[in-house]
C-alpha cells in the first residue's frame, strides 16, 4: 500500500482507532497492504466493526475493511417478500428504530423462536420496501455509548448490498475482501416458508461467487442446512459451535447430541465431512471457571485440525464485559480490558481466524503475533 493509499485509509477509520488508543495505549493499527496475509490468522469483522458503528450497516462493514479485516460478516434473514437482509435476529426492535414507527406498531407481535418466545417486530413480517424505512440503532448503547451518535443514519442493508460493497472495496483497497454470510434460525424459516438457503445460492451464483476460489465461508450454528448447503453451494462453510445447548434441528429431531458432542474427535470428523471450518465459541477453546477466569485450554482446536477443519472462534471484544475475568481493566462493565493479552492466549491455541467486534485491534494482534 502506498503512503497516501495507508493515510486515506487511517483518516477513515481514525475516530475509531483513537478512541482505542484512549482506552487501551495500544499504537494504531496499520491497514494491511495489498495481498499480504498475516501468519494465517484471518481476521473476521464480526457484524463489520460493529465496536465501533451500529453492527450490520453498510458503515460498519466498510470500516472493517478499511480496518483491515480479511471477511465481513452479515447475518441473515428474510423479508416478507423474500430477500435476503443483514440483522443479527429476525427480531429487529434492538437494532432499529421500528418501535417509534406508529405506522408499524401493529406489527408487533409475539413469535416462539428456537423454543423461545419473544415479543418485538420480525423483519419476516416486513417487506423489504418497508425495511428500508427504518434506520439502525445501536444495540447495546450502554456498553457503547459513543456508537449512538449513528442511530438514524444507516438503513438495513440487503445482501447484495453487502456484495456490492464487498466488490468495490476490494478493487480499492487493492486486496480481495471476503464474506462470512450467517444464516440464521434456518428451521424456523423453513417452517414458515422462507427458506434462506436457495436465496442465498441464488445470490451467490449471481455474484459469481458459487464456486471454490472464491472468498466465501457460509456460516450455521445448525447442522442440517449446512448439509444441504453442501451440496447446493461451492464455497467454505462454517459450523458454529456454542459453548452450551445443541444444534436446534438435533432439538426437534430428537437428537440428543450437544455441541459438546460436535466437539469431540468423532464428532469433529463427521463435521469435516460436510464443512472445512469449524467457529467455536471462544470458551470452547479456552474455558473459564464460575468466576469468569481462564482455566486450562481443551484439546478442540488440534483435534479439529487432525480432522482437517480449520477453527475461527468468536468473538472477541475489547469491552471488560465480554473479557474473561484474567483481562478486565476494572469493574466498568463498558471500560476496554487488556484485549490483546486475549488475543495471544488466542493465538497460542494455534487458531486459523478470529471473529472481533474491533477488527483493528485483531489486525495489530496478529502482526504482533506474527512477529514473536
Amino acid at each position: 500500500m502506498t503512503i497516501p493509499a495507508r493515510l486515506t485509509a487511517l483518516a477513515v477509520t481514525g475516530a475509531a482507532v483513537l478512541g482505542l488508543v484512549a482506552q487501551t495505549g495500544a499504537s494504531a493499527a496499520p491497514v494491511r497492504p495489498p495481498h499480504q496475509h498475516v501468519d494465517e490468522i484471518d481476521v473476521y469483522g464480526h457484524r463489520g466493526a460493529s465496536g465501533y458503528r451500529p453492527e450490520h450497516t453498510l458503515a460498519a462493514y466498510e470500516l472493517a475493511a478499511r480496518m483491515g479485516a480479511d471477511f465481513i460478516e452479515p447475518d441473515l434473514v428474510p423479508t416478507k417478500d423474500g430477500h435476503l437482509v443483514a440483522r443479527h435476529e429476525n427480531e429487529i426492535s434492538g437494532t432499529t428504530d421500528v418501535a417509534e414507527r406508529p405506522e408499524f406498531a401493529d406489527r408487533k407481535t409475539t413469535k416462539v423462536i428456537d423454543g423461545t418466545a419473544i415479543t418485538g417486530w420480525f423483519t419476516e413480517d416486513f417487506t423489504l420496501a418497508e425495511l428500508k424505512t427504518l434506520r439502525a440503532v445501536e444495540r447495546i448503547p450502554e456498553l457503547r455509548p459513543n456508537n449512538t451518535i449513528y442511530d438514524g443514519r444507516f438503513e438495513v442493508p440487503t445482501l447484495q448490498e453487502v456484495l456490492d460493497l464487498r466488490a468495490r472495496l476490494s478493487r480499492e483497497l487493492g486486496r480481495e475482501i471476503g464474506v462470512a454470510p450467517e444464516t440464521k434460525h434456518p428451521s424456523y424459516f423453513a417452517a414458515i416458508g422462507l427458506p434462506l438457503e436457495p436465496k442465498l445460492a441464488d445470490v451467490l451464483d449471481r455474484n459469481r461467487l458459487n464456486h471454490p476460489r472464491a472468498k466465501v465461508a457460509v456460516q450455521s450454528f445448525e447442522v442440517g442446512n449446512l448439509k444441504r448447503l453442501d451440496r447446493e453451494v461451492r464455497v467454505r462453510l462454517v459450523q458454529l459451535i456454542s459453548s452450551s445447548g445443541a444444534p436446534q434441528d438435533f432439538i426437534e429431531a430428537g437428537d440428543p447430541r450437544t455441541y459438546a458432542d460436535l466437539v469431540t474427535p468423532e464428532g469433529l470428523r463427521e463435521i469435516a465431512g460436510y464443512a472445512d471450518v469449524i467457529g467455536p465459541d471462544t470458551e470452547v477453546v479456552l474455558p473459564v471457571d464460575e468466576r469468569g477466569f481462564l482455566t486450562e485450554p481443551t484439546e478442540v482446536v488440534a483435534d479439529a485440525h487432525r480432522a482437517g477443519l480449520d477453527v475461527v472462534p468468536y468473538t472477541v471484544r475489547a469491552e471488560n464485559e465480554f473479557l474473561p475475568a484474567d483481562f478486565r481493566s476494572s469493574a466498568d462493565p463498558a471500560a476496554y480490558g487488556d484485549v490483546f493479552a486475549f488475543y495471544e492466549a488466542l493465538f497460542d491455541q494455534g487458531i486459523d481466524g478470529i471473529f472481533s467486534d474491533h477488527p483493528d485491534t485483531a489486525v495489530l494482534a496478529a502482526q504482533e503475533h506474527a512477529r514473536r
